[in-house]
């Protein structure tokens, strides 16, 4: 079982630090400012694109967006900055990392039920996977609600019928024809309604319900508009997850490059089971 208390060390932050900048994780990123400026105006048009399960309660025209993201994750205040690649400050990524790894502490120490959830298992599934298996032996259920059903998601492509299926208690999806459950990476994926089938099949089969949940994109939006706690990871052209922090409806969201090689989360993971309590 977790035990009591915080542990992070001066040299374990300071590490911590130096590795996100030289993998790109925060300080200067692959995501570029071209790529979330467009993401900042299709979220003022309140386009599901970029609202991704989230429905503001405020009006956030494309400044307000600006300088919420400057706030919350580093980058340029400047609207005439408009070009070149985004900035995270790896301060605010370590603030927001210690929010998120005390939130995985509480749930662990309740043992209370878990859904975990990714838009980008090619690169993100192992870091979820990890927090899934440590929160089992926490004591914690790692619910995996709704496995094989079929969800319409709206892609670039057109109307494009997605599986849902879980990997190791994480759940993703893959395309309907792209092979059997559990055979490898799937989609990536920004919508809401897989984790929306997720927690309506766990409602229809009389629960349990996830006391939190933890992800990206749409899992993370979906949860926490339909009033579930959630805690996820969010670079700078995911301004939702931002959004529904500063309103309240979203717990925490890491800035961070959601999208870099899967090994580099791994000190991210030792980190985050490290301050929770939940190390081996």
């Amino acid at each position: 079982m977790p035990g009591v208390g915080h542990h992070r060390s001066v040299g374990s932050t300071a590490a911590l630090r130096a590795h996100l900048v030289a993998v790109r994780l925060a300080g200067t990123v692959a995501t570029t400012r071209e790529r979330s400026l467009r993401s900042y105006r299709l979220f003022a048009a309140r386009d599901p694109r970029a609202l991704i399960g989230i429905d503001p309660e405020r009006a956030w025209d494309h400044g307000d967006l600006i300088a919420l993201m400057a706030e919350k994750c580093g980058v340029s205040a400047d609207p005439g900055h408009i070009s070149g690649h985004d900035v995270i400050d790896p301060e605010l990524t370590l603030a927001a990392l210690d929010s998120f790894a005390d939130r995985i502490g509480a749930v662990a120490r309740r043992g209370a039920p878990v859904l975990l959830g990714t838009g980008h298992p090619h690169r993100l599934l192992g870091f979820y996977a990890s927090l899934a298996d440590a929160l089992s032996s926490s004591g914690c259920t790692v619910l995996t609600p709704a496995q094989g059903r079929r969800v319409d998601i709206t892609t670039r492509f057109g109307l494009r019928t997605h599986r849902l299926d879980y990997a190791r208690g994480v759940a993703f999806v893959r395309p309907a024809d792209g092979g059997r459950p559990g055979g490898g990476p799937g989609a990536h994926s920004h919508s809401p309604l897989p984790v929306r089938l997720a927690l309506a099949a766990a409602a229809e089969a009389g629960g349990p319900l996830p006391q939190l949940v933890v992800g990206d994109h749409g899992w993370v939006c979906g949860a926490g508009q339909l009033g579930f706690e959630a805690v996820g990871l969010a670079d700078t052209d995911d301004p939702a997850l931002f959004v529904g922090e500063a309103e309240g409806r979203i717990r925490v969201a890491v800035p961070l490059d959601d999208a870099v090689r899967p090994d580099y989360y791994r000190p991210l993971i030792r980190y985050v089971l490290n301050r929770a309590c939940l190390s081996q």
